[in-house]
């Protein structure tokens, strides 16, 4: 059962098929066959051979078999790799092809694909619409095309989904713009064109809700609280965490999420500018803080080995000076100007 949405669980059933070069050639053969057998009933009929009941009846079969064999040739289907079909007869499930292959098919039933048949009821409104502004202008009427039908096929290969960034608060409050690219295919077709409206446009929402629910778990950087995961350090544990979501919601749809990346991180706008100062200052107390310990260290060697090796022999007010003017010469942020004492600090 999935989380919080309920589906049918469609299990997959081949529809009824044969070669289609073989249906091919039974229909070209029964219409062949009746246009044949209508020229040889009229020259009988002209010769007086039947009669005019037997040539009636002969007639009507011939014309309901090259209409027959006209509504055939709706059931040739040709599949590519990774492409499958899902057909219903008279709105009830009737079978699924996934095989690529020329087929021939139940001429009645109708492959179903709600992806294009949405868009193509959007494109068709819009095309009418302009037509309807551009009535009087014959050159813009010929400018608007009325999109033709789209395929009914339902791609199996691994695609892409980027949806637009998103302002959203962190664990601490603060805005960031983050986007991430969703990697995924259909395994279950039949889940895909019955249990949701729209699987391109139902993945897009659960992707964005299950970014939201992420992000507001964490903060934009460890440094901003004690907790040891980040949206800027820990993408790779963040990418997982979304992509596991991601597919906990989908799973009604018969989608597969195969990795979910972020693409963009950065803060807002209107704090952008304040947090960079933020991460600026920081840096320069890091960098400071490396620097001290340094000249401390540098420090506490040179008077330990002065006093190894006896070079110089320095009372304690001495070493404080020797401390001092170290420190100054190694952390200050410019070269220092030295000054000779030729006397005594005393």
């Amino acid at each position: 059962m999935e989380k919080g949405i309920n589906g049918r669980d469609f299990q997959e059933r081949r529809a009824w098929s044969i070669n289609g070069f073989i249906g091919l050639f039974v229909i070209l053969a029964i219409l062949i066959g009746s246009v044949l057998s209508i020229i040889a009933l009229a020259s009988k009929a002209d010769a007086r051979e039947i009669g005019g009941l037997t040539f009636g009846i002969g007639l009507i079969v011939c014309i309901l078999l090259i209409i027959s064999a006209s509504i055939s040739f709706a059931g040739l289907k040709k599949l590519n790799p990774n492409e499958a079909y899902v057909f219903t007869l008279f709105g009830k499930y009737y079978g699924s092809l996934r095989k690529e292959g020329f087929y021939f098919v139940n001429p009645f039933v109708t492959a179903i694909n709600p992806v294009t048949e949405k868009s193509n009821a959007s494109s068709t409104m819009l095309a009418s619409s302009a037509k309807k502004a551009f009535s009087s202008s014959k050159t813009a009427e010929e400018a608007v095309d009325v999109p033709m039908s789209v395929s009914k096929k339902l791609s199996l290969k691994t695609m892409t989904l980027n949806n637009a960034q998103q302002k959203i608060n962190d664990a601490l409050g603060n805005p960031i713009n983050i986007g991430i690219v969703v990697i995924w295919k259909i395994v279950n077709p039949e889940k895909a064109v019955f249990n949701v409206d729209n699987f391109m446009e139902f993945l897009s929402i659960q992707a964005d809700s299950s970014l939201r629910n992420t992000v507001r778990l964490y903060p934009y950087d460890a440094d901003d609280s004690l907790a040891e995961t980040s949206l800027r350090g820990s993408s790779e544990e963040i990418a997982s965490v979304i992509r596991k979501e991601i597919q906990e919601k989908v799973n009604v749809a018969g989608i597969e999420v195969l990795e979910a990346r972020i693409t963009t991180l950065a803060y807002a706008p209107e704090i952008a500018a304040a947090m960079l100062q933020r991460q600026q200052a920081q840096a320069v107390i890091d960098a400071r803080q490396k620097i001290v310990e340094g000249a401390v260290s540098m420090v506490g060697m040179a008077l330990d080995q002065l006093e190894q090796e006896r070079t110089v022999q320095l009372d304690e007010e001495r070493k404080a000076q020797m401390v001092s003017n170290l420190l100054v010469v190694l952390c200050g942020s410019k070269d220092a100007q030295p000054i000779v004492n030729s006397g005594t600090i005393y």
